[in-house]
């Protein structure tokens, strides 16, 4: 097994440490422009080797993409991060041509890769990727696909948990719909050890959680100055684990909707069956009004970013 990483900054080391330290792959490849940075990672990360008992060999190169060849998965998370008071959508241009490039050298060395995208804005770089990897082969939307609900999630989960003083192994949560404000958390399939969390909380203080878990992305910004970059590579690392081992774990994923939920041609998150085919399965949940409701506007918002990627003309279209 060989996975590559793309992009040598923090969301992308965190990521290719875990799946290395994790013994996920045989050769994990971490790639970057800037000279010097993922060899002086790789480098760092391989030393910790001995203490983590780990096997996997890990490599750093600079933007030479015939080191990736023959990957089984790629993990894509180059881009520009948020600043502060920079929204996602203020990325789309610059991070669309980035994820087109990388995604395109990419495949040409390894065409029958899984793709895992981590680049923002999430849901149209996922769109974008698609797109790019198919100017070079028809790839099939269930091996190109995007992390953010596990991120989500885990944000939604760990407030949960601080706020109900328990373990986060009891909280069993599921998030849909973009990933940014629109995100659509769900109280109703939320259980605390097969305890609704509705019977935990009120319905005031679970829309105070829940709101914070939608801002999740843009409070970090606000500490630190930069985006979060732990949670989501380990968050991307988990996606790897279930595609290596075929574990067949339901995830919430950014997947290609074709029909599914009354949506079609658009990227968003839903619940997934993740194993070694990508997504193996997309699982329907039975939404009421209101969830329905939610989930519709979220793809909107998704949709009219998608259109403006498209009136871009970045993608050859076949």
């Amino acid at each position: 097994m060989k996975i590559s990483v793309i992009g040598a900054g923090n969301v992308g080391a965190t990521c290719a440490n875990e799946v290395a330290n994790k013994d996920y792959a045989r050769e994990v490849v971490l790639l970057d422009i800037k000279e010097g940075l993922p060899q002086g990672k790789a480098l760092d990360m391989w030393q910790t080797a001995p203490i983590c008992l780990s096997d996997t060999r890990i490599k750093g190169v600079t933007d030479d993409y015939c080191a990736t060849a023959n990957s089984d998965i790629i993990v894509i998370t180059s881009g520009l991060p948020r600043k502060p008071g920079m929204s996602r959508d203020d990325l789309i241009a610059t991070n669309a041509n980035i994820v087109k490039q990388v995604t395109k050298k990419a495949v040409e060395k390894s065409p029958d890769a899984i793709i895992i995208i981590v680049s923002n804005p999430l849901d149209v770089m996922t769109y974008a990727a698609l797109q790019a990897a198919n100017e070079v082969c028809s790839k099939p939307t269930n091996k190109v696909f995007g992390m953010a609900g596990i991120l989500d999630t885990a944000r939604y989960t760990a407030f949960l948990a601080e706020e109900l003083n328990i373990s986060v192994k009891d909280i069993r949560a599921i998030l849909m719909g973009g990933h940014g404000d629109t995100m659509v958390p769900l109280p109703r399939y939320t259980t605390v050890s097969g305890i609704p969390v509705t019977e935990l909380l009120d319905k005031d203080k679970l829309d105070e959680i829940i709101q914070r878990a939608k801002v999740g992305g843009g409070e970090l910004v606000k500490l630190m100055g930069t985006s979060a970059w732990y949670a989501p590579g380990i968050a991307a690392a988990q996606m790897v684990e279930a595609i290596v081992k075929n574990s067949r774990r339901i995830l919430p994923v950014c997947t290609y909707l074709n029909g599914e939920y009354g949506l079609k041609d658009i990227y968003l998150g839903v619940p997934v069956v993740l194993g070694q085919n990508g997504i193996e399965k997309v699982i329907e949940l039975d939404l009421n009004n209101e969830e329905k409701a939610l989930l519709n506007k979220s793809a909107e918002a998704v949709q009219e970013v998608m259109t403006t990627l498209d009136n871009m003309n970045l993608f050859d279209k076949k």
